[in-house]
């Protein structure tokens, strides 16, 4: 008897994944499979997606024969790393996804101030490793964000300030194209790849290793918080422009907006709070600093004092469960005169909920002396950027809270500068990808970008991604 398994197209995947199977050092997981629903998943709770199979990398061997099953059966790929993405881009329906999460190595050599870092590790992988050193490697804001995507799209947190973006920082990265080929990219080796990487997220191939450079970790690092009641917001927040017009570089500070979590016991009330990471050892001059802000805007409530840099790093954490539904948007800008703020207390004021936060990060400093065409991060000279996000957990809220980040981002587009920052841009079905690339990039860094693509991944393999079109697409 002679067993139909499907058309041609179908029977060339079914041999493809069989071989794949075979080469595999990791595992391939595929519809029926136990493991199938849990693999499939991605942070974003929204992102409800239906994978052909997945391959749970067990060695970054296992980057070639994915690739090459997807080049024989044409099926579409999604790469994913630490997995933190907003927008979802780490998984695909009915194609393979890569998932090199579970290589999560780190190697750190302290006397030359060098980390390696394997593609699915998180930050709190890297942390963890480099304390211990008393050095740090500047990352974001959320311990179990992933070091690549956060990497290959900027990567602002506690120490942008200090020095600069995490791919301000990168040395070398470790490339396997759509082709299959294996390069390494550094400021001597693949100069124009290592520019586009550094702010094209993943379009040019799959980023198997990173290395970067580490600085000394003060063995504490003064952080805090100021809280403000509703009423004092717009007081706060011009206070804060004026004390921050002459910081120094190891001042580093987040304005954010939301409800706090129940077990703060801060109430269900909306609050305005000035964080503040001190990145050096002088905590009596970072004092006098944060002196200032009291002076300028007495804060309602506040905590102050030293603080371990583990834990500093993932204070936040609880915010973003895994699993949770997010949205979000944001807008890069300089000015915070009175119509500024107006603007932004008027829609921060109407997040009475437990599940959307309004984040203004204070850039400048070191980001703010690296060369506007250094990399391919879109924008160097603003001074402000804000990000409205959501991390709430009900299904039924998703088209309010969406529809409340675009309308608080076009509230702000009159003040806005040029450029988006890649991760923290949600998911946007039905933008053209070359007008939205045109949006986040501008047309220079686009052209130096799509000749890129043009040259690494010309049939557009990586477009599961904030995608940059090659020409022919």
């Amino acid at each position: 008897m002679t067993t139909i398994h499907g058309s041609e197209a179908e029977q060339q995947t079914l041999d493809a994944l069989r071989r794949l199977r075979t080469r595999l050092t990791g595992s391939l997981i595929e519809p029926g499979d136990p493991l199938y629903d849990e693999a499939r998943k991605v942070w974003n709770g929204m992102i409800d997606l239906h994978p052909r199979a997945v391959v749970r990398a067990g060695s970054v061997a296992d980057i070639d024969p994915v690739l090459a099953a997807v080049r024989s059966t044409g099926l579409p790929l999604a790469v994913r790393g630490g997995g933190h993405n907003i927008a979802g881009h780490g998984t695909v329906d009915g194609g393979i996804v890569l998932d090199l999460g579970g290589l999560r190595g780190v190697t750190v050599d302290a006397r030359r101030l060098l980390v390696t870092v394997e593609p699915g590790a998180t930050l709190a992988d890297v942390d963890r490793a480099t304390a211990g050193h008393g050095l740090a490697v500047p990352l974001g804001v959320i311990s179990g964000t992933g070091v690549a995507g956060l990497t290959l799209g900027g990567g602002v947190g506690w120490l942008t300030r200090t020095d600069g973006l995490t791919l301000d920082n990168l040395v070398s990265v470790d490339l396997v194209t759509a082709e299959g080929e294996h390069v390494r990219a550094g400021e001597q080796e693949n100069p124009e790849l290592f520019w586009g990487l550094r702010g094209g997220g993943g379009n040019f191939g799959v980023a198997s290793s990173f290395t970067f450079r580490a600085r000394p970790l003060p063995s504490a690092v003064l952080g805090g918080n100021f809280f403000y009641r509703r009423p004092r917001w717009k007081e706060a927040l011009g206070a804060f422009d004026r004390w921050s017009t002459d910081l120094p570089d190891e001042m580093n500070p987040i304005v954010s907006f939301l409800v706090l979590p129940a077990e703060l016991g801060m109430g269900d009330e909306p609050w305005m709070v000035v964080g503040f990471a001190w990145a050096a050892e002088d905590h009596g001059t970072g004092l006098e600093y944060i002196e200032r802000l009291r002076d300028l805007a007495p804060p309602d409530e506040e905590e102050v004092g030293p603080a371990d840099w583990l834990e500093w790093q993932s204070a936040m954490d609880a915010l973003f469960p895994r699993g949770s539904r997010g949205y979000w948007k944001n807008v890069s800008f300089s000015r915070l005169d009175d119509d500024v703020v107006d603007v932004l207390a008027g829609f921060a004021s109407e997040v009475t909920w437990a599940g959307t936060g309004i984040d203004i990060h204070l850039m400048g400093g070191a980001f703010g002396r690296v060369g506007e065409d250094a990399t391919a991060f879109p924008n160097r000279s603003a001074r402000y950027w804000l990000n409205i996000y959501g991390f709430w957990q009900d299904a039924g809220e998703d088209g309010r809270l969406s529809a409340f980040a675009r309308r608080a981002h076009a509230l702000m587009q009159p003040f806005a500068d040029r450029g988006q920052y890649l991760n923290f841009m949600g998911a946007d079905a039905g933008i053209d990808a070359r007008e939205a690339a045109q949006q986040t990039y501008g047309p220079d860094i686009l052209a130096r970008l799509t000749a890129l693509k043009d040259h690494h991944d010309p049939h557009n393999l990586f477009r599961r991604n904030h995608n940059i079109p090659p020409t022919r697409a």
